[in-house]
């Protein structure tokens, strides 16, 4: 039961990856491939219907980690205290930004909450991929399995270290770029025009970056932790996870060869679904890796409920998914279709 509670998770954490990375880098792109008020209007619109309801799974991550592994929140919430309130808020002011700038016509009002748009997006990019990199590197847990992170200490990789030091810092990177991917190549699905003409050329350029630098971050893992590559030959499932990120990749580069769009988008969400897989079956059992002695790690075992909780939150739990892709089905069926440029898209959303 333990092992099918930490799959759960991983499937959370990539559904919100996934659909709320769309959002994310188009965020990102907003001056990039938007250079007047009407274009951003339409990015504005191809992304608000459904933005608040993809946060539902950084909620339901939460919910699971609180029902499944108590221990690893209690021990995480207070060490990365300062970087989950800056999540919040950063969260906080997309929302603002994407609710409030179309109730004042006032272009000095508009260009501000663009401008938040753009930042708030690009530091929710930065702080889920130095996240992602802190899970990967570890954390300095002591034998007592409390947990205080600085923003950052000496930099390194080692011993006590902070939430940001090089490896983290690169992950960070990594992850604005692929998500800024991702996004221009949901907006070649979604826009027309001009928008869509930018949103088509980034995207092949950003894709091609995501692989120099998937290249670099992999050859920095196997500095930083060794171990998980030397595991990966033991493991089939790992195997399956890297045909995925192949596969998708693979998809990627064929589908901006020959204009096919579509398979661009599916193929960029395999690859991301492939190496969040990846990475989460290199890293089972373990949740939190300690830095300063691997005995004091946090594993799915030594950090999960009792299993009265988790079977009890097991009858639950399939209900509220399924209630949650009915919703999905019903919403992403209403706002299908490219986004235009038209009087009514000028309202306030």
């Amino acid at each position: 039961m333990v092992e099918a509670w930490f799959g759960v998770l991983c499937l959370m954490i990539t559904f919100f990856v996934i659909l709320d990375g769309w959002d994310i880098g188009a965020g990102m792109l907003h001056f990039l491939v938007a250079k007047n008020q009407d274009e951003r209007r339409v990015l504005i619109a191809a992304v608000g219907p459904l933005w608040s309801w993809h946060e539902v799974w950084l909620v339901a991550t939460g919910g699971v980690l609180f029902v499944a592994f108590p221990r690893v929140l209690s021990i995480a919430f207070p060490g990365y205290y300062l970087a989950l309130f800056l999540v919040l808020w950063t969260l906080v002011l997309r929302g603002i930004s994407l609710e409030f700038r179309g109730h004042i016509d006032d272009g000095m009002w508009r260009s501000f909450w663009d401008f938040v748009i753009v930042v708030s997006n690009t530091l929710l990019a930065v702080l889920f991929g130095a996240a992602l990199g802190n899970v990967v590197r570890g954390m300095p847990l002591g034998p007592e399995a409390e947990l205080s992170l600085p923003l950052f200490t000496h930099f390194g990789v080692e011993g006590s270290v902070g939430i940001l030091d090089w490896y983290t810092v690169s992950v960070a990177v990594f992850t604005v770029v692929t998500l800024a991917a991702h996004g221009a190549s949901y907006l070649t699905l979604k826009t027309t025009g001009d928008v869509h003409d930018r949103s088509r050329r980034l995207a092949g350029r950003l894709w091609l970056a995501v692989a120099v630098l998937l290249a670099v971050v992999t050859g920095m893992t196997a500095v930083v932790r060794p171990e998980l590559f030397s595991g990966i030959a033991g493991r089939p499932l790992a195997w399956l996870t890297v045909a995925v990120v192949m596969g998708g990749a693979g998809a990627i580069g064929t589908g901006l060869r020959y204009g096919q769009e579509a398979r661009v988008f599916l193929g960029g969400i395999a690859f991301i679904a492939g190496l969040l897989a990846t990475a989460a079956v290199s890293l089972f059992p373990v949740i939190l890796h300690s830095t300063l002695d691997a005995k004091h790690s946090i594993t799915v075992y030594n950090g999960s409920a009792d299993p009265a909780s988790l079977w009890a939150a097991a009858w639950w739990w399939p209900v509220a998914f399924v209630l949650s892709f009915f919703y999905f089905g019903f919403i992403g069926k209403h706002y299908k279709g490219r986004v235009e440029v038209s009087k009514d898209s000028q309202q306030p959303y």
